[in-house]
């Protein structure tokens, strides 16, 4: 577990680095390419396990984290480790808001499970 935390924070980081130097455009272009690596069967962790790995690293983190950079974290350790996952970014209209969520097979993982009915989506990667 420490290990998959370590690497959360890492992907955090990165993520922060790339928001801050090289824009959305270049975060969504990475997440977008970044295939879902295969696994042996002794190599498979639960996605719930993963994205909890996430979450404590933003416990750890030495700043608040934001959705789109936990949600980008989130999905490139859970595609690292097997799982098909998507990066969700929605919109709603009244008041203005945007958020970053995952999804696997259109199941929101790593946040609030009513995502879908709150935001319209506007991306998938």
């Amino acid at each position: 577990m420490k290990r998959l935390v370590l690497e959360s924070w890492l992907l955090l980081l990165y993520f922060e680095f790339i928001l801050r130097v090289c824009g959305f455009k270049h975060l969504h272009r990475t997440v977008r390419e970044m295939k879902v690596r295969p696994v042996g069967e002794q190599d498979c962790l639960t996605s719930t396990g993963l994205c909890h790995a996430v979450d404590l690293a933003c416990v750890f983190y030495f700043k608040r984290v934001m959705c789109l950079q936990r949600s980008a974290a989130t999905t490139l350790l859970l595609r690292r480790h097997g799982w098909a996952a998507e990066m969700v970014i929605g919109a709603q209209i009244m008041p203005f808001r945007s958020h970053a969520w995952v999804e696997i097979k259109g199941v929101v993982v790593n946040d609030k499970p009513y995502m879908l009915d709150k935001y319209r989506v506007l991306e998938r990667c």
